[in-house]
């Protein structure tokens, strides 16, 4: 049962996103399966998911690798991982994203 404290007044379930460094909207169910999946439905934005989903495309496109191929999968989990909870991942001091 989610708290009521991490709620917007419209409703959007709040998270502390750790791609942008700020409170924004978050997921609306956990987008990748096991712990992975809740650990970004946890503490990535729906902002930065929309990121990830563009630097995803990208990455399939340039190894020509199918969604469904474990090999893919197992890629994607690992360019995930680093792309939300690496060490660098988060943006530089003082980064604005677009549109702000």
């Amino acid at each position: 049962m989610m708290s009521s404290s991490n709620q917007a007044p419209s409703g959007e379930r709040m998270v502390q996103c750790v791609k942008l460094g700020r409170e924004l909207p978050g997921l609306a169910e956990p987008p990748w399966p096991g712990e992975l999946g809740q650990r970004i439905y946890e503490h990535v934005s729906a902002r930065a998911w929309k990121m990830w989903e563009d630097r995803m495309r990208m990455i399939l496109n340039e190894y020509h690798l199918m969604p469904w191929q474990k090999e893919a999968q197992d890629m994607m989990a690992k360019a995930m991982e680093d792309f939300f909870f690496a060490e660098n991942a988060a943006p530089p001091p003082g980064y604005t994203p677009q549109g702000q």
